[in-house]
């Protein structure tokens, strides 16, 4: 997809960055679109939690908004308070971490739906309801296999039976998370869908959420009511290591600072971990791990574990990747296509967020989120649409 002028800038000028990345908007809508499709009849939701996976909750919110999503999930109750003061007040906004200690009063004045994990926090939010005036919504979170957040099973059951609770809970959404649904083969995927469809006969017309990203892609009994996907929205892969059916979002680029000439048996950067076996062109750029750049992405042999796209052609990276700067090699680039100022690709369509979290043996949702601020951030691609101006 061709990137057109940026609508939107923060941070210094491109030219005083070093480094450029651009989120393209359309493809998140586009992506949230093709997930949508895939999902239906189950409602397509977001989780735009981390500041959208690190690329700006602002403009990725109001451009999810306006390609049809409705309901969105967030970590925290500090994020949902960012998220209503962007959305329309209509947006239903879901607070993954539960109901925190004595903060029912925020999350009600911001209309925030908080996924309760335990009896306790049930007891809060309908002793503050009480006081409010009325049964605020919220959702129930029960594990089904994961054992991180929720009601275990067990501990299900028990509310369940609780008349006291029950009868006075406002209930939206009943849901649970599944731990391995990247790997459509695991047994855990099955035992988790059979366990929540318990959970749904035990409350009968309550809607129920189940499937994530890669969730949506093991069939539509996993679906459900309502889908919540993430990494797939900002261009991950949620099926790999097929080939991936989500657009690239981000697309970072680095400025080259200078071209350096290195003998055979010179080394280059910091610990001198590699060493040069011919005569060698490097480049320079202007970019390291406070930009968000993976130091794991440093070369450990002769090739280096990751690359860059520069001129047409991927080009390894050499030596450590610093705190400002990282070293390619280039030997094989015609000269007259590198020179001071040339920008190389370090992450787009080019070279997949899935590759480099791969070469730096994390994943693609920890490198979106780990991505600087020093860098210029532009937003290309928005739909044109008068629903984009949510002030109130």
């Amino acid at each position: 997809m061709n990137h057109r002028p940026a609508s939107h800038v923060s941070g210094p000028p491109q030219d005083l960055a070093g480094a450029v990345l651009t989120i393209d908007l359309q493809a998140i809508q586009e992506n949230w679109r093709r997930l949508a499709a895939r999902a239906g009849p189950a409602e397509c939701g977001a989780a735009i939690k981390g500041n959208a996976y690190g690329l700006g909750v602002e403009p990725v919110a109001k451009a999810l908004w306006s390609a049809g999503c409705r309901t969105f999930f967030v970590a925290r109750p500090m994020e949902g308070g960012e998220l209503r003061a962007i959305l329309p007040r209509e947006a239903v906004i879901y607070v993954l971490d539960g109901l925190f200690p004595g903060q029912a009063e925020f999350y009600a004045r911001e209309e925030l739906r908080p996924a309760l994990i335990s009896r306790e926090e049930a007891r809060e939010w309908i002793a503050f309801g009480t006081v409010y005036g009325r049964a605020l919504p919220c959702a129930l979170h029960v594990d089904t296999g994961i054992n991180r957040l929720g009601f275990s099973m067990a501990d299900f059951e028990t509310l369940i039976g609780d008349n006291e609770i029950m009868g006075r809970l406002n209930l939206a959404l009943v849901m649970s998370h599944l731990a391995c649904a990247d790997e459509p083969s695991h047994g855990l995927n099955q035992r988790q869908r059979n366990a929540f469809v318990h959970v749904r006969t035990r409350l009968p017309g309550i809607p129920a959420s189940l499937a994530n990203s890669s969730g949506i892609f093991l069939g539509r009994d996993f679906g459900h009511d309502l889908v919540r996907p993430g990494i797939a929205l900002y261009g991950g892969n949620p099926i790999a290591p097929a080939a991936n059916p989500m657009l690239p979002v981000a697309h970072l680029e680095g400025a080259v600072l200078q071209l350096r000439m290195v003998e055979p048996g010179e080394t280059v950067g910091y610990g001198a971990t590699w060493e040069a076996k011919r005569r060698s062109l490097i480049a320079i750029l202007g970019a390291g791990y406070k930009d968000g750049i993976p130091r794991s992405l440093s070369s450990r042999d002769g090739r280096g574990p990751g690359q860059v796209y520069l001129a047409g052609r991927r080009c390894p990276i050499v030596g450590r990747v610093s705190m400002d700067m990282m070293a390619v090699d280039i030997t094989d680039v015609p000269a007259h296509l590198c020179s001071r100022g040339t920008r190389a690709e370090l992450l787009g369509p080019n070279i997949a967020i899935d590759d480099v979290s791969g070469w730096a043996d994390t994943i693609s949702y920890e490198l979106l989120t780990r991505l600087g601020q020093r860098f210029t951030r532009l937003y290309s691609g928005t739909d044109p649409s008068p629903a984009e101006d949510f002030s109130p």
